[in-house]
């Protein structure tokens, strides 16, 4: 683009041909509303519905939608780091396709950022209700774990509806991350940031692309990549599982003396599949490490981009 826009839109979408619309319809008068130059730079996913048609449709009728379409689907946080990498604004907005997160907020966003001179503000969830109960407490025991590792720079029940600016992209582009979760990473980089505070909506069609096992590995993604503290776990579950290993000698040395020997083949046995879970849990938890350590190795690109209309053309560029 000869000129930057104001304002980038990212929204990673996957198999969101009954959302899309809804979405569309919802996102264009509020930027249309922004009088500045802006982009919304929509990011399929690999979908196999009729979601490319329709973002091909929608861009001959908005100018300013940009399509980059990955080859095959590589996940949510290759579609958010792809749209991120490649936004031209001097502000980039990341969203998603379903409306719970409400695009109303954008112009609020972008208003504290320029005001306070911010280079980050969140969207933080003012309220869950939405959620089943399972999901508001097993969210809610993610945001405390995370916020152990990162500190208190993490805001609660931020996803990863936020605004980034100009200079907190361009740090995040020179992390070397392989698989960066940027609801970590982002807080990390320590930038001014703040707060737009919204209640989140049921989504708006269509059925949930974060079903508990993306979930589970999303949680599990976000402690092995920014910290190391499952490896002391494993250190401290040892020193543990040994103190339990004098206990059981002590009492099997008392037990002997005192002539009740073959009672004790319960503590025994207990002992036994405590000591062989520590280890099948260390071993794990190595073994998720070492893991990354052989992707990272290997330096295969998080995604591949088959077509960005920016460009205009067809050609094969890899995402790193």
């Amino acid at each position: 683009m000869s000129t930057a826009p104001l304002l980038s839109v990212v929204i990673p979408i996957y198999n969101e041909q009954e959302a899309l619309p809804l979405t569309v319809e919802r996102l264009r008068p509020i930027l249309d509303g922004l009088d500045a130059a802006y982009e919304v730079v929509g990011v399929d996913d690999g979908s196999t519905d009729a979601t490319p048609v329709l973002m091909r449709k929608i861009r001959q009728d908005w100018p300013e939608f940009r399509i980059v379409r990955f080859a095959r689907n590589s996940g949510h946080q290759a579609a958010l780091t792809a749209g991120i990498h490649r936004a031209f604004g001097d502000y980039v907005v990341s969203i998603d396709a379903d409306l719970q997160d409400p695009p109303e907020k954008i112009p609020e966003m972008l208003e504290l950022a320029r005001e306070q001179g911010l280079d980050i503000v969140y969207g933080v969830r003012g309220d869950r209700g939405t959620d089943t109960f399972f999901k508001r407490h097993s969210a809610g025991a993610y945001y405390w774990l995370m916020r152990k590792l990162v500190g208190k720079r993490m805001p609660n029940q931020a996803g990863d509806y936020r605004l980034l600016s100009r200079s907190a992209v361009d740090a995040l582009k020179a992390m070397p991350e392989h698989q960066p979760v940027y609801r970590l990473l982002v807080p990390w980089l320590g930038f001014p940031s703040g707060e737009v505070v919204y209640v989140r909506e049921e989504r708006v069609a269509g059925s949930t692309h974060y079903p508990l096992s993306k979930m589970v590995r999303l949680a599990l993604d976000s402690v092995t990549n920014f910290s190391a503290s499952p490896l002391r776990l494993a250190t401290w579950l040892g020193l543990f599982s040994f103190l339990v290993c004098i206990a059981l000698a002590l009492y099997t040395t008392v037990a002997y003396a005192l002539g009740s020997t073959v009672p004790g083949w319960s503590s025994l046995f207990i002992g036994m599949l405590f000591i062989g879970a520590v280890q099948l849990v260390c071993v794990g938890l190595l073994g998720e490490y070492v893991g990354r350590i052989y992707s990272a190795v290997q330096a295969r690109p998080a995604y591949f981009v088959g077509y960005d209309s920016a460009e205009d053309q067809d050609r094969f560029g890899t995402g790193e």
